[in-house]
């Protein structure tokens, strides 16, 4: 049996072959099953949506479905997806990619879906006052205070990440030096500021115009593709702590403002921004088609990590399935749907779509991995980052371009 493992372990296979079961699995879900659980649970195209009934210009906001996809995809599909499916790859890619589909069709989706499904059908409330209404006061309390504390945790991990992300700055023997990759940090801040503005110049634009159809998808390129080029061209030399602070005063004025203002039209354009991501990754498999040099399962306990149950599961939680992911659809996603039958494509769809990018990492991860399965150096997303800038490069596109990209 030892035999037989270490075969498993070194067998390899092409990435656009997973690719392609993947996308066929995940699409097929969604057209089947996905509609199947709409049929089965009722969607009324001609019911009046709580982003109607109590339109209020803040929170209730009537929403174009796929805009509010966007918003969906945007805030679920952060590095997640990304950093789960790669660290998780210790145990082999064959289980990652197992439990990405299943998990991501029969869980991730259907409880994104339900969330949203429930919260639509209940006036747009929360999870927390659907809990309260169905199960009681006591379980709503231990709700919040879970959120509450969960809410900490991803706020200060997620804010030392992207303070990390645009550090400029490395230590060696003690001091502060530019590191290499700063101008590339600083590029990638800028944008993020630009695209801040810009996104409320989106909304204020799209709030006296209502543009919908292709002058709204014109208008957010433009806006995308101004942010970027400006950015490249301005990059900011800061520090991590530096970084730190303008996230957080970020979080701040995000949690406060409307929907229409800065969320949605940011979730907006930043999905044009996935979307060619993935565009390129899958492209590059299908030019380069490389080998997956992950081995394909290393047995049930990593050194490092531990054990594969339940550790897998934790691990590879945005991908499959995410308790955060019912936040979003019921405390944003449902007071902004204008009509049932966009449900379907936002809370199904956006998390489909999650599954395929988690399947993506995991596959740039293996083609960036050596010959001999080790993995590539660096960050989860770093790895990724590089992976995805190299499929730019081949078709010509600038490295500091394609890694700020």
């Amino acid at each position: 049996s030892r035999g037989l493992g270490d075969v498993y372990k070194r067998q390899s296979m092409n990435t656009l072959v997973i690719v392609l079961i993947a996308a066929v699995l995940l699409c097929c879900a969604y057209v089947f099953y996905g509609r199947w659980l709409a049929n089965k649970w009722g969607i009324d195209p001609k019911a009046e949506t709580p982003a109607k009934k109590f339109a209020d210009g803040k929170d209730y906001v009537p929403t174009d479905g796929w805009t509010v996809f966007s918003h969906q995809f945007s805030s679920i599909a952060g590095a997640g997806p990304v950093t789960g499916a790669i660290q998780a790859a210790v145990f082999g890619w064959l289980p990652v990619l197992l439990w990405v589909l299943i998990g991501g069709i029969f869980f991730g989706a259907v409880t994104d879906f339900g969330a949203l499904y429930a919260s639509v059908k209940n006036d747009g409330k929360s999870m927390g006052l659907l809990i309260e209404k169905y199960i009681g006061k006591f379980g709503r309390k231990l709700f919040l205070l879970l959120c509450w504390l969960f809410t900490l945790l991803v706020i200060a991990a997620f804010a030392d990440m992207v303070a990390g992300t645009f550090n400029a700055y490395t230590e060696v023997d003690g001091a502060l030096k530019l590191a290499d990759a700063a101008k590339t940090n600083g590029a990638a801040g800028t944008i993020s500021l630009l695209f801040i503005a810009f996104a409320m110049v989106f909304g204020l634009v799209q709030k006296k115009f209502q543009f919908r159809g292709w002058k709204e998808t014109v208008l957010g390129l433009v806006l995308t593709v101004a942010a970027l080029a400006l950015g490249m061209l301005a990059p900011i030399t800061a520090g991590k702590d530096t970084w730190t602070y303008i996230t957080f005063v970020y979080i701040f004025f995000a949690a406060v403002m409307p929907m229409w203002l800065m969320k949605q039209p940011r979730d907006y354009m930043t999905t044009f921004m996935f979307i060619c991501m993935i565009a390129g990754a899958v492209v590059g498999l299908l030019v380069a088609h490389p080998t997956m040099n992950l081995p394909v399962f290393t047995g049930f306990n990593n050194e490092k990590l531990g054990t594969m149950f339940p550790i897998l599961f934790v691990t590879v939680a945005c991908g499959a399935v995410s308790g955060f992911h019912s936040l979003v659809s019921s405390g944003t996603s449902s007071k902004t749907v204008e009509n049932e039958k966009d449900m379907l494509k936002v809370g199904y769809g956006a998390m489909i779509l999650e599954s395929l990018l988690a399947v993506l990492a995991l596959c740039v991860a293996g083609a960036a991995a050596a010959a001999d399965g080790t993995p590539a150096a660096g960050t989860p997303f770093q790895i990724f980052s590089r992976g995805v800038a190299g499929f730019f490069e081949m078709f010509g596109v600038p490295n500091y371009a394609a890694t700020v990209f």
